[in-house]
């Protein structure tokens, strides 16, 4: 039986990226940026919307291999979570 009183038990996952996060992204990538421009940057050419369909691909993605191969515990990829994949 699931004990729901436990903090990881979750009806639901919410993920986000915040600006301190794209600054740090940007720092590791050499680049310089302040808040205004990671905004600006963010929200060009629809790249916010790329990065919630990326986060949810990999959500899904990583859901459904779990599934299939029973796996207990954390599924890493072996992939840097900073380094996007292309989604058709």
């Amino acid at each position: 039986m699931i004990d729901l009183k436990k903090k990881c038990w979750r009806e639901k996952v919410t993920a986000e990226i915040t600006l301190a996060h794209l600054q740090q992204f940007a720092r590791e990538a050499g680049a310089n940026m302040d808040a205004g421009e990671i905004a600006a940057f963010l929200n060009e050419k629809g790249r916010a919307q790329a990065v919630w369909t990326h986060m949810m691909q990999a959500g899904e993605d990583y859901i459904k291999s779990t599934l299939a191969g029973k796996t207990i515990g954390l599924h890493t990829t072996g992939r840097s979570a900073t380094q996007p994949r292309s989604v058709q």
